[in-house]
């Protein structure tokens, strides 16, 4: 199966998507369709034997709506090394009807974006074989896939680890009789110029020749395919020196009357066994280490419940989890994982969402709450309806965002590309440069030092050091993201974080709760303070006022039993009275005490006490007397005010945006500790104060969770909205904080930078292998200290660099943000 996903214009409300859904699985070979509304696109899975693209779009088409461009994934094969990414992505993107091509190496996929109405899957294949690769259907995520994925990395692995053994096998005698004048008593059996010499130098040629056909065919294979479109890369280097080195050996043994002296008639069989079994090695280790970047993907696939207990028909059956279907009733037992999305209707438990949020403390459930699969339930058991299944569920969703994230690439990382892309052509005619001034001006003998450094600068350059410094740095780092409930939308926002210096944070669901509650309880005269609390309770007891719930709910909290109410009246813009336990209660604003002839004087410092707090005080009168204080406000978030405390030691601005007015978000930030407060600003001006802030120089965050944070989201150079808020905050963003907690945006800042320090020692030291190397293996420092590096010194070096950078990578899957917790 394909995924594609579909722009679609023209959508203006809920059924047109529904339209456009119905439309899209009439299509033969479709599999499943997904219509998201808000950020106007379809995913549509689909059996590419049976259908294509252009059939799908045809049917957004038919139904009266435009179809823009499409975006798909898919593999590349034929892919060797780091300089073929520019060769892929040049092929297609300079296809009519390609908006974009976007290669990862470390996973050798292509992310194209095209237009349906110009150019088809096929068109797109046509494309890359012109150039020598072929694509296919990129690797699903599925358990099954993944797992076939990593069963067809372990058999290359294995397939080259058995090319290795037989190089290195060959290679000791070849050494040992390459040089028999350092060997004691082969210098006595084989003297210079003796036949037994030259036949045992034929001998070894016989036994190389395998070694070079078979442990290093990929290199000829390789070679071959670039020659054939007029390319290079990292195996025609290696192609290149390994065969000179045997063709110069064959000529030695075979006609060493061409050479003026003796001495000239040397062989370098060994070079080419040793360079093949340490090159064939170090692909080998590389291929074994980038299979452990995407680590992150396959615990995530792992987390999916296998099957389901659904109700249907009145009888509960064991389903496979791929067969639910939104609307069954499915029941969760203690210790069973929730299979799928949906409504707790029955029932309650607490459930561990640490896999899916990062959150170890298990979260209550009970009637009317939302469950999300893949989290595990602890204590009882509930009965759920499911509302998202397969792949519209959140697991789902943040398999995919994830896999999104780790194909895209950071700026710095299309800069390196560009390099490796001239990066072959530059190193060979760096070597023959190299060769034709060492048999120009070298010392004696020239030809023999001539060749040894064309091969050991071919040799020693290796550009998938650099194609790989950045991708595996992002697919481990993006990866560790997601198993702390962060998600990353691409390598950009990454590399930009980490250059964050201001962050800019919503107050009301972001830095406090965003519903009020219950915080204060006042009282004057002989009245006890539950009494007060459960009479004005009762009062307020059938309000649908935000303010009403919240003392309800404050009262409920405190075990209090509410008596009954009677009388209950509203009174606008002043509060409610009412009577109850034989009581007459007034509860309100100051103005309604005075209008009831009630002094309220002494509770007036009280009052302003909570007022300068950020919290709202209504005054309560028993029996007309001024009787105390309920307040009530938004409660700021247990942890926010230790994260923005983390915030500051990474040395960030950290600057509070609120619609309130200034004197409660003055209190808010005082006890939460930001820098900058910006008070009464109305929802659609939110964009322009983050504006405002960047033209002052900096580089700003924003964190929301609201449609009215979408703007500025959508403005700031990092995005970052709290995964419990709405869906359109969360397209809008550039990192998503499933947890919906503080404590996220710590752990993002934490895990940008690590992942793009991680990003710039990868880069510094392939550089710096290469900038050092190259010079050294053409043998500059000869002069001055007469080292000239050997070719099997280089193959060595070679073989491991790219093993190195890769390695690194893979430290970042033991790296343990500290996310706010001292």
């Amino acid at each position: 199966m394909q995924q594609l996903s579909l722009a679609i214009e023209g959508m203006t409300c809920i059924h047109c998507a529904k339209r456009v859904e119905v439309a899209l699985r009439r299509v033969a070979g479709v599999r499943k369709a997904h219509v998201n509304l808000s950020a106007k696109t379809a995913m549509v899975d689909y059996d590419p034997q049976q259908t294509d693209v252009s059939p799908i779009a045809n049917a957004v088409r038919e139904e009266g709506f435009s179809a823009g461009s499409a975006k798909t994934r898919m593999a590349v094969k034929g892919m060797r090394c780091a300089s073929c990414v520019t060769q892929v992505e040049n092929a297609l993107i300079k296809t009519p009807g390609v908006v974009s091509a976007s290669v990862n190496s470390a996973t050798a996929e292509v992310d194209i974006e095209y237009r349906p109405a110009q150019i088809d899957s096929e068109g797109l294949n046509r494309a890359a074989k012109a150039s020598g690769y072929a694509l296919a259907p990129a690797v699903e995520a599925t358990e099954e896939s993944v797992d076939r994925h990593a069963d067809e990395q372990m058999g290359e692995y294995r397939g080259l680890m058995r090319k290795f053994w037989f190089a290195a096998v060959i290679s000791i005698p070849v050494m040992l009789l390459s040089y028999p004048d350092l060997v004691p008593g082969l210098r006595d059996w084989m003297p210079m110029g003796s036949n037994t010499r030259r036949w045992v130098w034929g001998l070894l040629g016989v036994v190389t020749l395998p070694v070079m056909l078979w442990s290093g065919s990929q290199f000829y294979t390789g070679m071959w395919g670039g020659l054939k479109h007029r390319s290079a890369n990292m195996h025609t280097l290696i192609a290149t020196g390994i065969t000179a080195a045997f063709l110069y050996s064959a000529v030695a043994v075979l006609v060493p009357g061409w050479f003026p002296e003796q001495a000239l008639a040397e062989v370098f069989w060994d070079v080419v066994t040793v360079v093949v079994a340490l090159v064939v090695l170090g692909m080998a280790l590389e291929i074994k280490a980038k299979g452990k970047t995407s680590e992150a993907i396959k615990k995530l696939i792992g987390l999916q419940a296998k099957t389901a207990r659904v109700v249907r028909d009145g009888k509960e059956l064991d389903i496979p989890v791929e067969e639910v279907v939104a609307g069954d009733h499915v029941i969760v037992r203690p210790g069973e994982k929730v299979p799928v999305d949906g409504i707790v209707v029955d029932g309650s438990s607490s459930i561990d969402e640490s896999m899916i949020t990062g959150e170890s403390i298990p979260v209550e459930k009970r009637e009317g709450d939302e469950v999300i699969g893949a989290t595990l339930n602890k204590t009882g058991s509930f009965t759920f309806e499911a509302t998202r299944v397969g792949k519209d569920t959140a697991l789902a969703n943040i398999i995919r965002m994830v896999q999104d994230a780790q194909g895209s690439k950071a700026p710095i990382q299309r800069v390196v590309d560009q390099v490796a892309a001239y990066f072959v052509p530059t190193v060979m005619i760096l070597g023959i440069l190299a060769f034709m001034v060492w048999y120009n001006v070298g010392p004696d003998p020239r030809i023999v030092y001539a060749i040894i450094v064309l091969v050991t600068t071919l040799i020693i350059a290796c550009p998938c050091a650099l194609g790989l410094a950045t991708p595996t740095s992002l697919t481990v780092g993006i990866g560790k993201g997601a198993e702390n409930g962060i998600l990353i939308r691409s390598g950009d926002a990454l590399q930009t974080a980490k250059r964050i210096d201001a962050i800019v944070l919503d107050k009301t669901g972001t830095i406090t709760k965003g519903e009020p509650a219950l915080t204060d309880v006042v009282v004057v005269g002989d009245i006890a303070e539950d009494d007060l609390l459960a009479w004005t309770a009762a009062l307020e007891k059938g309000s649908e006022h935000p303010l009403g719930e919240a003392i309800v709910r404050g009262a409920e909290t405190r075990g209090l039993t509410l008596p009954d109410a009677a009388d209950f009246a509203a009174i606008p813009g002043h509060g409610v009275s009412g009577q109850v336990a034989g009581h007459q209660l007034l509860l309100g604003n100051a103005k309604l005490l005075r209008d009831h002839g009630i002094d309220a004087d002494a509770l007036t410092p009280e009052w302003e006490r909570l007022a300068a707090d950020g919290k709202t005080p209504m005054y309560v009168a028993v029996d007309g007397q001024a009787a105390g204080l309920v307040a009530v406000a938004d409660t700021i978030k247990e942890d926010s005010t230790a994260a923005i405390k983390a915030l500051h030691d990474l040395g960030l601005e950290v600057v509070m945006i609120t619609g309130d007015n200034a004197r409660t978000a003055e209190a808010i930030a005082r006890q939460v500790g930001v820098d900058r407060v910006l008070a009464d600003v109305l929802p659609q001006d939110k964009a322009h104060e983050i504006q405002k802030l960047q033209l002052e120089g900096k580089v700003v965050a924003m964190v929301g969770d609201g449609i009215n944070d979408a703007p500025a989201l959508a403005q700031a150079d990092v995005g970052m909205a709290i995964g419990t808020g709405t869906d359109v905050a969360i397209e809008a963003s550039d990192i998503t904080l499933i947890k919906g907690s503080l404590t996220g945006v710590v752990t993002a800042m934490e895990i940008s930078r690590a992942t793009m320090r991680n990003v710039y020692q990868n880069l510094f030291g392939a550089f710096i292998y290469n900038v050092l190397g190259v010079p050294v293996a053409m043998g500059l420092l000869y002069p001055f200290t007469g080292l000239l590096l050997s070719p099997l010194i280089a193959a060595a070096a070679m073989a491991f660099s790219s093993v190195t950078v890769v390695t690194n990578a893979n430290r970042l899957r033991y790296y343990q943000p500290k996310g706010g917790v001292a």
